[in-house]
């Protein structure tokens, strides 16, 4: 596990579902209407499925203050890339570097899983979240519009 002094230590690791309950409120904290069961049924299954990967980041007493979720997604227009679910920093630790190094993991899971790059959504009002993105070297390719149909 990689760790950063600033000015705290910060971990990173898998996530567990004991991690459940603090993702729960990250997502909360970013307007994501998510249930602690909801959250702790879906890493349950996640955790099953080698083509993702979820990191925690957590100071020196295992408290989670954020994490980052992918999935490697392999599609005939274009090759296979890992595609960034999730990324939430506890709004209280953002600016330290943790999304940057939760970054750096995923980015290495998906260079070990023959990924060509890593691509993700960002909604049109997180103008902050752009801005990290672009200081990390990432670049917007594209704007369109998300679609969804509820099935029941």
């Amino acid at each position: 596990m990689e760790q950063i002094q600033k000015p705290y230590q910060v971990n990173i690791r898998p996530g567990e579902i004991k991690d459940a309950e603090r993702m729960t409120i990250l997502c909360k904290e970013l307007g994501y209407p998510v249930t602690l069961q909801e959250i702790q049924q879906r890493l349950a299954s996640i955790q099953r499925n080698k083509t993702h990967a979820i990191y925690v980041a957590t100071l020196a007493d295992d408290y989670v203050v954020a994490w980052a979720h992918a999935h490697i997604c392999d599609t005939i227009i274009s090759p296979t890339q890992a595609i960034l679910f999730g990324l939430i920093v506890d709004e209280s630790y953002r600016h330290c570097g943790i999304g940057s190094l939760l970054m750096q993991h995923i980015e290495h899971w998906a260079l070990l899983n023959n990924c060509q790059g890593v691509l993700f959504r960002s909604n049109i009002k997180r103008k902050e979240a752009h801005s990290f993105y672009e200081r990390i070297g990432y670049t917007n390719i594209k704007q369109s519009l998300t679609f969804q149909k509820v099935l029941t």
